[in-house]
């Protein structure tokens, strides 16, 4: 069994005042007065960890940087190490968003060995589950799957329901993305039911995304847009920016599988602006390829689709996700061998090419 979920990342006098369906404006909010009357340096530290999560989930990374920094520095002055293994948790977790991945992977790994020391058992799991999602995401697969099974099992055994949805979405993702889709609709579906229960809304809303995927993939399109739409609600209520431009970009996705290529470019469009104003390099380039793929479908110049993708490609090398990288490759050739039949994507000559499904490119973690 498992309670209601909760939010570690807010301690001492923020763990009584906020909850993890609170908004992230109110988060802000309180965090910041808190901050402002600290009296010690873990209060600051505690404070500073809320505002750079706050900030974090908003979108505005430069502040988030800046806080998780004081927090580290609060912490550090405290000599309090699981403090410190929080504050690093939260800057790890910002390198991934920002599509840092080398540094997330340190920042993450020196956490895990702080809170290793202290005897933080939750500071302790979400490094490790930060460093779970990071392998993740790069598509090292073999190399986190036995971890996200481990931080699953952990979470059942102490019923924490918010780290089994993170836990068990990642898993699922794992699956979706190596063409077990059953399997993945099954862990997201269940993920669902937890978070539910639970009445872990931002959980909910990721593993919505996860379940309208894969019904996606299956060919139910209708069904995966009016899942989106009760998650894109979630986020707004939430003040879930990241989120919700990840929600947008999974309505691209579903409306390009379905051959909606004129409202898939105006949704990539839509969540590429999003990104850009968040400075997430990831987001940007997954929804800059959709973008390229729909353009491509509707008739562009291959020329120029070409010299995308190859920018992509240098794109998603840099930041090390070799599953998009993948998926370049693969678009790539199928525009290639379209182009010597003397035919463009997207028009009729064209419709005897197999049709590659737009992954997800992966998921922010619900709980990490």
């Amino acid at each position: 069994m498992y309670g209601k979920a909760f939010a570690p990342e807010y301690q001492g006098e923020l763990g009584a005042a906020l909850g993890v369906n609170s908004s992230y404006e109110e988060v802000l909010a309180t965090a910041r007065r808190a901050h402002d009357t600290a009296g010690t340096a873990l209060e600051r530290a505690r404070a500073a960890l809320a505002v750079a999560e706050a900030n974090r989930r908003l979108g505005r990374v430069s502040d988030a940087g800046r806080a998780w920094r004081d927090s580290y520095r609060s912490a550090r002055e405290a000599g309090d190490a699981a403090a410190m293994a929080w504050a690093l948790w939260s800057g790890g977790t910002l390198a991934r968003q920002c599509g840092a991945l080398p540094l997330a992977r340190r920042l993450l790994t020196h956490a895990v060995e702080l809170a290793d020391g202290s005897g933080d058992r939750l500071a302790h799991g979400y490094s490790l589950a930060g460093l779970a999602e990071t392998g993740r995401i790069q598509g090292d697969y073999a190399a986190v799957a036995e971890l996200h099974e481990r931080l699953l099992e952990e979470g059942r055994a102490h019923g924490e329901a918010r780290h089994m949805v993170w836990a068990m979405s990642g898993i699922a993702q794992m699956h979706r993305n190596t063409g077990d889709y059953a399997k993945a609709l099954e862990l997201f579906e269940e993920s669902v039911r937890i978070a539910t229960d639970a009445d872990d809304a931002r959980g909910r809303a990721w593993s919505l995304r996860g379940v309208a995927d894969v019904l996606s993939v299956q060919g139910e399109p209708d069904r995966a847009l009016a899942l989106l739409s009760e998650a894109e609600t979630i986020c707004r209520t939430m003040d879930l920016a990241s989120a919700l431009a990840y929600n947008h970009k999974m309505q691209a996705n579903v409306q390009y599988r379905a051959g909606r290529y004129a409202s898939a470019r105006d949704t990539y469009a839509l969540a590429l602006a999003e990104f850009s104003d968040m400075h997430e390099p990831r987001g940007v380039a997954l929804s800059r390829l959709g973008l390229t793929k729909s353009r491509a479908r509707l008739g562009r110049d291959p020329e120029a689709t070409l010299a995308e993708l190859a920018e992509l490609e240098r794109d998603f090398t840099r930041i090390g996700l070799r599953h998009a990288r993948e998926m370049v490759l693969a678009f790539r050739t199928e525009l290639l061998e379209a182009a010597g039949g003397d035919a463009i994507p997207g028009r009729p000559e064209a419709a005897g090419i197999p049709e590659r499904t737009e992954a997800s490119g992966g998921m922010v973690p619900a709980g990490a």
